[in-house]
């Protein structure tokens, strides 16, 4: 397929809807170089891509490009704390201190391992926030959430961990694994097994070849833009909390200040499983499905999640006003759950966006996996519109009866 936006793919028969989302993302909402995958039931039913490869550059996207997802990546790396619970290396309700000893300074004994993935802990700010030099490194970060005192009662409140979750994560998963962090863990265990272009902390071999692009920001769509639809303006105390210096919000998402240019090789090449995961939108799909069932090309035992494991994933852990979003979120344990904040299929969804565009979920009632990567980002934290035009109409190509 070729089109007047320079769009490449195929969809399946019934899923033309989503392709003409994917159209008017570049003609309407200002698109540089996108691409979009979903799978039916286990099975590739949409493979489209367009535009540039990087957001400031004039190469083509192709076929197995790749871009920086940012907080897509907390819903790959959730799953390697919930996969060593199934295999009963991890006790979802065991003290994080059980595994981590150094962690309990500072009131913290009561963090349990649930609350890092449900974003309970009270731990998403840093007092003294970190260098980007600091911040790349496997210990510092650590080192530095286990210092931290809590901003509420452990368990009492859910606030999002934009940051420190990542490296609560990488922490107990290193403890447990041995010393295996949590991005070789996936690589090992989740991205070759399952055939994915994705990693957290991208190989030199990867970085030499040139598989990722170039991220950046992009200005906002002129309101008068046809088909632009409507222009939401946040509420006042939303955008006051992202503007205090002082707020939750602020001090959350400066945990590392200032922040590194996610366009270099060292950032890349680190592992930030809160924030610096790379993967085409084909990666992101095919992962998501494989938490919900058998994937085409994958043996039975390759697949991700039992029954049991996925609702543990989307079973709410937290729901209501965000300490640090503001607004209402829904937390299973490492997941979004769907909700007006960052709307996915449906109630029984669950997935993660990525802050200012990308989005990976899966719909188990429905069979559906997506996954959305761009290269030019928005101020969008959880429901960008590019990424909600594209599972509207996945609803749409559903409610017509697409196979």
């Amino acid at each position: 397929m070729d089109t007047d936006a320079d769009v490449h793919g195929t969809v399946a028969e019934g899923f033309e809807p989503v392709r003409d989302a994917f159209v008017r993302n570049f003609t309407a909402l200002g698109e540089r170089g996108a691409a979009v995958a979903v799978y039916r039931d286990g099975r590739k039913v949409v493979d489209l891509w367009g535009g540039t490869k990087d957001v400031d550059g004039t190469e083509p996207w192709r076929r197995g490009t790749a871009q920086v997802v940012r907080s897509a990546t907390k819903g790959v790396a959730a799953a390697v704390p919930l996969l060593l619970h199934r295999r009963g290396e991890l006790d979802l309700d065991a003290p994080v201190g059980e595994y981590w000893p150094e962690f309990k300074a500072h009131g913290k004994e009561r963090v349990l391992v649930r609350h890092v993935l449900n974003h309970r802990a009270g731990l998403p700010v840093l007092d003294r926030p970190l260098t980007p030099e600091d911040a790349l490194d496997p210990l510092r970060g650590p080192a530095a959430v286990a210092a931290q005192a809590p901003v509420w009662e452990p368990g009492t409140d859910h606030g999002y961990h934009a940051l420190t979750y990542g490296w609560l994560l990488d922490e107990l998963v290193r403890r447990v694994s041995g010393g295996r962090g949590a991005g070789q863990w996936i690589a090992d265990e989740i991205a070759r097994p399952l055939g994915l272009d994705l990693w957290v902390g991208l190989p030199a071999a990867e970085e030499a070849a040139g598989r990722a692009g170039r991220v950046g920001r992009l200005d906002e769509p002129e309101p008068s833009t046809p088909g632009n639809g409507p222009r939401l303006r946040p509420k006042r105390s939303v955008t006051e909390a992202y503007q205090n210096p002082d707020s939750l919000t602020r001090r959350a998402f400066a945990a590392i200040t200032p922040f590194p240019d996610q366009n270099d090789p060292v950032y890349r090449a680190a592992a930030l499983p809160a924030a610096n995961g790379i993967a085409t939108a084909e990666a992101l799909a095919r992962f998501y499905a494989a938490l919900i069932g058998e994937v085409d090309g994958v043996t039975r035992g390759v697949r991700l999640f039992d029954p049991a494991t996925m609702e543990l994933a989307r079973a709410e852990e937290s729901a209501g006003p965000d300490r640090i979003l503001v607004v209402g979120t829904r937390f299973g344990l490492g997941y979004m759950l769907h909700g007006s904040a960052s709307p996915f299929l449906s109630p029984g969804s669950f997935g993660h966006p990525g802050r200012g565009g990308s989005l990976g979920f899966a719909d188990p009632e429905a069979g559906i996996a997506l996954g959305y990567v761009t290269n030019g980002f928005r101020k969008t934290v959880t429901a960008d519109p590019r990424a909600q035009a594209l599972v509207r109409a996945v609803r749409t190509s559903l409610a017509r009866g697409a196979a």
